[in-house]
């Protein structure tokens, strides 16, 4: 069972890192979003964590460790005070590992942290408002890639 699993997180630096990085973003994107059109094919998906997410940006995995394998189950990225991205394997959600990669990245980004999430994805609402982000901006999606309405989140200590 997945809870039965230790998970590491860590900072994803290799090209495996990517390539399983980017499957769990695919994953749960489609788990999560199916009414929101992604507009990167899945090979571009896979090119974006190899060359820019993984390389260019303070990207951690989350590993399960498990006997005859495991592997990565949640990748989360910073940008600076935003977290940019926070994806989990659908299998794992629900298991604290989500509250554990906030947890970090409000380490990693004492001073604050901002985000955005689509307005159709109330799961994320209620996740981030119960680790004390606000929604402080709506939009109609038009400065985002998927042209879907979407809401900032900010976290200040």
């Amino acid at each position: 069972m997945a809870d039965e699993r230790a998970v590491v997180l860590r900072r994803a630096v290799s090209p495996d890192d990517a390539e399983a990085a980017a499957g769990v973003w695919l994953r749960s994107f489609a788990a999560a979003l199916p009414s929101v059109v992604r507009p990167r094919t899945d090979d571009e998906v896979y090119g974006y964590f190899r060359h820019v997410l993984v390389p260019l940006r303070e990207t951690w995995v989350a590993e399960a460790e498990a006997e005859g394998g495991g592997g990565v189950v949640g990748v989360m990225v910073l940008e600076g005070e935003e977290l940019a991205q926070l994806y989990l394997a659908p299998e794992w959600r629900g298991l604290g590992l989500g509250d554990r990669f906030v947890a970090l990245a409000k380490e990693r980004g004492p001073a604050g942290l901002s985000l955005w999430t689509f307005q159709v994805n109330a799961p994320a609402h209620r996740f981030y408002e119960r680790h004390g982000f606000e929604a402080v901006e709506w939009t109609d999606g038009g400065g985002n890639e998927e042209r879907e309405p979407d809401v900032r989140y900010v976290w200040r200590p």
